[in-house]
């Protein structure tokens, strides 16, 4: 038990979870919510999301996040990284079909993406600054 080397953790984080967002809110406690993110080893943590929720305007307005993914079943191990905000972007089709596609495969991810069409999606990417991680294999 114990925290996770470098290269594992980056692994751990590159696979296939549900991450949980955090971002600071100055109104109340940070906003922590379920999210689809991508992440490549050495690469920044991706999220898309509508620029007019609550999501995308703590974004803009705080400049980071932290994002965490879990193992939820035994042995139990979590990934969290935080740091800046580097880039943002316009999200195009092929960006939200990509990460639909990642979460539900090809035929609903292209539906997804499809209905999402016409929404106005932002792609942000965060360095991670910081990392936290622990697993409990032993």
């Amino acid at each position: 038990m114990g925290p996770m080397s470098e290269e594992d953790r980056q692994e751990f984080m590159a696979g296939l979870h549900v991450g949980v967002i955090g971002i600071a809110d100055d109104d109340r406690g940070p906003l922590t919510i379920p999210v689809w993110y991508s992440y490549e080893p050495g690469g920044d943590v991706i999220v898309l999301m509508a620029r007019d929720s609550r999501k995308g305007r703590l974004i803009e307005e705080s400049g980071r996040f932290s994002m965490c993914a879990q193992q939820e079943e035994l042995p139990y191990k979590y990934v969290m990284a935080e740091g800046p905000v580097t880039a943002t972007r316009d999200a195009t089709y092929d960006d939200t079909l990509a990460m639909a596609t990642r979460y539900l495969g090809d035929e609903l991810g292209k539906g997804y993406a499809d209905s999402m069409a016409s929404d106005s999606s932002s792609v942000y990417s965060m360095t991670p600054q910081r990392w936290y991680s622990t697993d409990y294999s032993g």
